[in-house]
């Protein structure tokens, strides 16, 4: 009886080892995943594109002038880039030889930003599962 007691207590240590190297493994598996994830946002981040604050668009706005075809409902249309900046909206005209140029410099700008929050989400993520692996490594002295 004894004997079959000693013999329960080792498989049990074992199988909590077990379970220990699984977690483990699963903490660095997830670590190496999220560090290529992080490569991948980083990659945007690291392009040589200049990039454009702002948006790109079509207004329609009358002039002011009493006798313009504007004021019986034909809108002068132009092509804007606007932007804001420390708390004040800007916005400039922009020639229709700029338009596709400025709309992907400021598409770039976007995933840019996009990219920059992604990499804060990874941070967070990457030291809760560095956080798990410590509290797993980590022996009394």
């Amino acid at each position: 009886m004894l004997i079959d007691v000693y013999l329960h207590a080792i498989y049990y240590s074992h199988m909590q080892d077990r379970k220990h190297d699984e977690k483990l493994s699963r903490l660095r598996a997830a670590l190496l995943a999220l560090l290529e994830h992080l490569r991948e946002v980083l990659e945007v981040a690291l392009a040589r594109t200049p990039l454009v604050k702002g948006n790109v668009y079509e207004i329609a706005r009358r002039c002011g002038t009493p006798n313009c075809s504007c004021t019986r409902g034909q809108l002068h249309r132009n092509m804007v880039l606007t932007w804001s900046e420390q708390g004040r909206s800007h916005m400039r005209s922009i020639p229709r030889a700029r338009v596709a140029e400025l709309r992907k410099k400021s598409e770039e700008y976007l995933r840019f930003r996009r990219a920059r929050a992604e990499v804060s989400v990874l941070h967070k993520k990457i030291l809760k599962v560095l956080d798990q692996i410590q509290a797993l490594r980590r022996e009394e002295p």
